[in-house]
């Protein structure tokens, strides 16, 4: 019987096993595994991804099997302390929720035109510890590396560049002039020269 990878479940798993396989930043292994479903899917077979992707055979068929039995997360690597919990799609769905919502550390404005934060001890952006930290309040226990994986699989941005504006608050005050554009060029000082005398 010839080994193939299960047909996918869906929009979103055929999504993130494509992505996931093309995934510049991601782990060389996961994405690895990932191009092996792929080429599965593509009609071919086990021989030929293993020539393809410079393996063994039976490093694919131990990956296609995986896959077979546990979807993407069957794809993670299992570590020296064993598998991790299983994360449930409505789990990497809350997790990627959590991205697109403001970290609770972060001040928000206020009707009455004054800043607060939800939580003031809370992260002021969003990082892949602050994540995973939120994540386990929720009651959704999961690893750091979890998390970057989910979210590299679902091509999730969750690092933010800060900006510097200037407030709108009209009873804000700035920290002076700063400094000039440009800062006057030294003068040298002038070199007093001895009269000269051609007599000896």
């Amino acid at each position: 019987m010839v080994l193939r990878a299960r047909t996918d479940r869906g929009r979103d798993e055929w999504d993130a096993v494509l992505r996931l396989a093309r995934a510049r930043k991601a782990p060389p292994d996961l994405a690895m595994r990932a191009r092996m479903v792929e080429m599965s899917w593509a009609g071919e077979t086990v021989p030929v991804i293993a020539s393809e992707l410079c393996c063994d055979e039976k490093t694919v068929r131990r990956w296609l099997h995986r896959f077979n039995r546990s979807g993407l997360e069957g794809l993670e690597d299992l570590g020296g302390q064993g598998r991790k919990p299983r994360i449930a799609q409505a789990e990497r769905s809350h997790i990627i929720a959590l991205v697109r919502r403001l970290p609770p550390g972060r001040p928000q404005r206020l009707p009455d035109g004054g800043f607060e934060a939800e939580d003031k001890a809370g992260p002021l952006v969003w990082t892949l510890d602050a994540l995973t930290d939120a994540a386990r309040e929720d009651g959704i226990e999961i690893g750091r590396s979890q998390v970057r994986r989910i979210l590299l699989a679902e091509g999730v941005r969750w690092r933010r560049t800060r900006s510097w504006t200037r407030s709108k608050d009209p009873e804000f005050e700035g920290k002076g002039h700063g400094s000039p554009a440009s800062t006057p060029a030294h003068q040298p000082a002038r070199q007093s020269s001895a009269p000269m005398s051609s007599g000896r």
